[in-house]
């Protein structure tokens, strides 16, 4: 249990690659009441991240993964690129609750299509990340709480095949700024014995998939 003066608990639903019908549900308003910000980690529809947002009524931020559509068709023919009610943290920080977040999207590069990095990009993304972390880190002490991410950490998570290997420049990203966690989705799981969590260095490494709540401790 947490001293007052240690802060506080902000709970957060995660959630990427699949559409989770316990949460795609009118029950989820209920079920997930606690639930104080929404983080999506990629390759998931436009619209049931609009039903999550409406119904819990959060704020929603997300980065895109690789099978992200251009373009979502609404019912009644509207184009939309992004999920309505949320916000891109690609290359970006964000603050909900004294939680400092930023967002990386996208996988390694395999075939022609958006949000896909060879590791040369990825390592650019990560630098125009930067400056805005060191601002954090003058605003609040601190680098960064938590980077969400659609594609793991090099050999952390990793898959063997080419499509689902991680990204060098997260290991660097975390030596050097210390997120206490980076979450991420990508790799889908049917083994309960596959490793989903990893410590490295300071950073607790999470495999999502298809959804997690965690309570992350906020500073006071």
């Amino acid at each position: 249990m947490l001293h007052p003066k240690d802060g506080f608990l902000v709970k957060i639903l995660f959630v990427s690659d699949r559409v989770v019908n316990r949460l795609y549900s009118p029950n989820v308003a209920e079920r997930y009441r606690d639930v104080e910000l929404i983080v999506g980690c990629g390759d998931l529809p436009y619209y049931y991240l609009e039903y999550l947002v409406t119904m819990l009524d959060v704020p929603l931020v997300y980065v895109h993964g690789n099978h992200d559509p251009e373009r979502e068709y609404t019912p009644n023919g509207l184009a939309i690129s992004e999920p309505g009610g949320g916000l891109n943290i690609h290359r970006t920080t964000y603050v909900q609750k004294n939680i400092l977040l930023a967002g990386l999207e996208g996988s390694i590069r395999y075939k022609k299509g958006k949000f896909q990095y060879t590791q040369e990009q990825m390592w650019l993304n990560v630098f125009q990340l930067m400056p805005k972390l060191y601002l954090n880190k003058l605003r609040y002490g601190r680098y960064l709480d938590i980077l969400a991410a659609h594609s793991p950490p090099y050999g952390i998570h990793n898959g063997e095949d080419h499509t689902h290997i991680g990204f060098e420049a997260f290991l660097w990203l975390m030596k050097v700024f210390k997120p206490r966690y980076l979450i991420h989705g990508h790799r889908h799981l049917y083994n309960p014995c596959e490793v989903t969590e990893t410590k490295f260095m300071d950073t607790q490494v999470i495999n999502i998939y298809p959804f997690k709540i965690l309570d992350i401790e906020a500073p006071a």
